[in-house]
């Protein structure tokens, strides 16, 4: 079996170093991810500059480029257009709920590979005190068992998001949808020692409301969220709505 590991943090990471480890029992891993830090890249895909490869050790590379540009390179360059088994993305540092899923490269990164029909999925640590990857990998890779056994359904990923418990309960896991994350929004604006100004986009969250059925929920209830995603972002409710505008153009 050969799997392909990617995320949003980095190459050198904790978290990808982990989640590799974990899954190296089941086949041949390769690392393929950004040689920096390319949090909330989303979707991004470099075309207007050239990218490089960079063989850091045996079946691991640092590429100047997204995470989606990683695993482009990944499946036609270093493994020359052969797809692997299964790609993992992770482990984040921080949690990928409800809205962050839009901005994440991590999440991203997977649905690349679904969308190259590769079995994907997705991993990130409710990053809280502990910062320990152990329990989220040591799900990952019983995730993976299970991609690997049952497959999943055409376009499918599966986003996974673990509480940083060390004591985590791995049996402690609900199935999810998508939640809703709120944020106290804020744009802090300083001064550069020239006198012009910066800004930093951020937002503190707010506590989350949500039962057990949706992500955010799961997660501040304790238990491992998975939810399974796809690149289909349309409003088909929306869609019975609209039709009614049919004919009526003055």
């Amino acid at each position: 079996m050969v799997i392909l590991v990617t995320n949003d943090d980095g190459v050198y990471a904790p978290g990808i170093l982990t989640l590799a480890g974990a899954l190296g029992e089941m086949g041949r891993v390769i690392v393929a991810a950004p040689d920096r830090e390319r949090s909330a890249a989303s979707h991004s895909l470099t075309l207007h500059y050239p990218l490089r490869i960079e063989e850091i050790e045996k079946d691991r590379y640092a590429i100047d480029g997204t995470p989606t540009d990683c695993v482009h390179l990944a499946v036609h360059v270093i493994l020359g257009g052969s797809k692997p088994d299964l790609l993992v993305s992770g482990i984040n540092r921080g949690g990928n709920l409800g809205q962050d899923i839009t901005y994440s490269g991590t999440v991203w990164a997977a649905l690349e590979g679904s969308l190259m029909g590769i079995p994907s999925m997705a991993v990130s640590l409710v990053d809280d005190k502990f910062s320990d990857y152990r329990p989220a990998a040591s799900f990952a890779a019983w995730m993976a068992g299970w991609v690997r056994d049952n497959g999943l359904p055409e376009g499918t990923v599966l986003n996974i998001n673990v509480p940083d418990n060390p004591d985590q309960d791995l049996d402690r896991f609900v199935i999810t949808h998508q939640g809703y994350h709120r944020f106290a929004e804020s744009v802090i604006r300083n001064l550069d020692p020239r006198g012009r100004s910066y800004y930093w986009i951020g937002g503190q969250k707010l506590p989350s409301k949500g039962g057990l059925e949706t992500d955010v929920g799961a997660v501040a209830a304790g238990f491992i969220s998975v939810t399974p995603l796809h690149a289909d972002m349309t409003n088909h409710k929306a869609m019975e709505k609209l039709r009614d505008l049919r004919g009526k153009m003055p």
